[in-house]
């Protein structure tokens, strides 16, 4: 690949990082709809599984969008973050540096929806955004390596 290409790559995922950012501060956020105004409250969950749990179990109760929202919604809500971050810099192509940004970003919202009161800081949130984001970076090592092999064969 040639390096003007590669910078444009580059860029072309930057742009799409920040969107992708852009529109996840928002539903993580200020999205009202998904239960984000501020309500004076500290709701938070420490136990692992447990939300998780509970939404699964009562899905009769809750419907179907909100199991989606909240236990799949949240593994495809960080699935573009483990996908972009290997474009964007070499430096997080490797799985443990890129899983702990992902980690790291997700304690982050969660740490602020707890101090702003804008939804509930979730133990289990962290997990499943966390494990989003290494199913995008795998889908990142999928797409690199199919790319490589057209390349040889080209």
């Amino acid at each position: 690949m040639t390096p003007e290409r590669k910078k444009r790559i580059q860029w072309i995922s930057g742009a799409f990082f920040l969107l992708y950012l852009a529109a996840l501060i928002y539903f993580l956020f200020f999205a009202e709809g998904y239960g984000r105004s501020a309500s004076g409250e500290m709701k938070y969950n420490l136990v692992p599984f447990a939300e998780i749990r509970r939404f699964l179990r009562n899905e009769d109760v809750l419907g179907w969008k909100a199991v989606f929202l909240n236990v799949y919604g949240n593994v495809l809500g960080f699935l573009p973050f483990g996908l972009f971050l290997p474009m964007l810099h070499r430096h997080f192509r490797k799985f443990p540096k890129t899983t702990l940004v992902c980690l790291l970003f997700s304690c982050g919202v969660e740490l602020t929806q707890l101090v702003t009161r804008r939804g509930s800081c979730d133990i289990d949130d962290v997990i499943l955004n966390t494990l989003g984001g290494m199913i995008g970076y795998g889908l990142f090592r999928i797409c690199n390596a199919v790319r490589k092999k057209i390349r040889r064969y080209r």
